[in-house]
């Protein structure tokens, strides 16, 4: 069993790493120029796409959940029928996003209070970037599906190409042609594109066997139709739940002032960079949950999430003790600002907690979402968000500010792995099979 989930989860955690990786490294390229300004405004434009496309990830997460349980009963014609769907919703979302981006601006901009110079470049750059939803939204949907059908290598060749090349676009946009945060957004909308027709090409070279099962009236079929939109709206719900919270702590840490708006955007970065390489395993969670309930086999299933806790636990004392002795040491290659570096020193210990208090929520979700128990991660997510996050942030703010914001953050991962715990054997072992 540890030789599946290691098959599944090393693809993905080194595709998932890259994105932070590529994420940090923009900032420090920014960091490092005249101005924070570049770097707040790229902070709230990033926050912006968060949110757009966090919202569309139910896509990559339903998909991997419905082909998973394909695939292990040997459905191949439901797997490419899911697909279908999945891209479909995907290129009716891009284009959408693009039609309506004047409203989606004037709206994230009124919610996100950062300062006038900041809004300016912020809103620069998402005007920019909004160009790559359709790619960004497929991109989603196909990752999904791949990981659905027990292949992680695909999803890291693709996450690989789109990276270096957003990596290699923006240092010769910025570097060479002299631009600033507008470069950040031209790279990762022409790195987008090349990825999806990277992907395409990958597809038809590798599933071309797959097409025999296609029969387009598949597609629309209402049962299937019922599922596949029954379980992504609730996957949406629980996702916009994570939006809210994320975007609440970014738009309260702009109300600070730019200089807590940079120090919370690159402590979080820790916990992205966590998140990401913990979300390896969540993939294999996801893949190998469904497989095993698709094949109705019980035994395998509880094996498998008991490895994967065994991991989760080693994973997450080892960055423990990494975040509480290194962190000054990586803030310090994100920026040379002295300033953002001694701003962010009191908030130091909150970072060395995200690994052990949040791995099991990540954990949960990869088994959740491959068992396709969708109602029970909207329900945890919900209680998490309003029971928790919440009061915590009205509490612990009134008391300790900046901190205070952490202190909800902190509440709110650990509150979701909890109650995920907690009705796990109803929800997974006792209904699934």
């Amino acid at each position: 069993m540890n030789k599946k989930i290691l098959n599944l989860a090393i693809p993905n955690i080194i595709s998932n790493i890259t994105i932070p990786l590529i994420g940090i490294v923009d900032l420090a390229i920014l960091g490092h120029l005249e101005s924070e300004i570049y770097l707040g405004a790229v902070a709230l434009g990033s926050m912006i796409f968060n949110t757009l496309y966090w919202s569309f990830s139910f896509l990559r997460m339903g998909t991997t959940g419905i082909t998973a349980q394909a695939f292990g009963s040997r459905r191949f014609d439901d797997a490419i029928h899911t697909l279908s769907r999945a891209l479909l919703v995907a290129l009716f979302a891009g284009l959408a996003l693009i039609l309506l981006q004047l409203p989606i601006a004037k709206i994230a901009f009124y919610w996100l209070d950062g300062t006038a110079e900041v809004e300016r470049f912020a809103s620069e750059y998402f005007y920019i970037r909004i160009w790559a939803a359709p790619a960004t939204i497929s991109l989603f949907a196909l990752n999904g599906w791949w990981t659905g059908m027990q292949n992680t290598k695909t999803p890291l060749v693709i996450s690989l190409v789109v990276n270096m090349l957003n990596l290699c676009l923006n240092i010769i946009f910025i570097f060479v042609f002299g631009m600033k945060s507008d470069g950040v957004a031209l790279g990762t909308v022409l790195a987008q594109y090349l990825g999806l027709g990277v992907s395409v090409v990958l597809l038809r070279r590798y599933y071309y066997k797959l097409f025999k099962y296609y029969y387009a009236k598949s597609v629309i079929q209402i049962d299937k139709l019922h599922q596949f939109f029954s379980v992504n709206a609730n996957i949406f719900i629980r996702t916009m739940c994570l939006i809210f919270v994320f975007t609440f702590f970014t738009a309260k840490s702009a109300s600070k002032g730019d200089t807590i708006l940079v120090v919370n955007t690159l402590l979080l970065q820790f916990l992205f960079f966590y998140s990401y390489l913990m979300d390896g395993f969540a993939y294999a969670a996801e893949a190998l949950t469904g497989r095993f309930i698709g094949a109705s086999g019980k035994k395998q299933l509880g094996l498998v999430v008991r490895y994967l806790f065994g991991w989760g636990i080693a994973v997450s004392v080892l960055f423990t003790i990494l975040y509480a002795f290194g962190s000054e040491w990586i803030l310090s290659l994100m920026t040379s600002n002295i300033k953002i570096l001694q701003q962010s020193e009191p908030y130091l210990v909150w970072v060395s907690l995200i690994p052990i208090l949040s791995f099991a929520s990540f954990l949960w979700d990869g088994i959740y979402i491959g068992a396709t128990a969708a109602v029970a991660m909207r329900n945890s997510m919900l209680i998490a968000t309003i029971l928790i996050f919440i009061p915590a942030y009205i509490i612990a703010t009134s008391h300790y500010e900046n901190h205070g914001l952490w202190i909800a953050m902190l509440a709110f991962m650990l509150a979701r792995g909890l109650v995920q715990t907690a009705i796990a054997k109803r929800v997974i072992f006792t209904n699934k099979i």
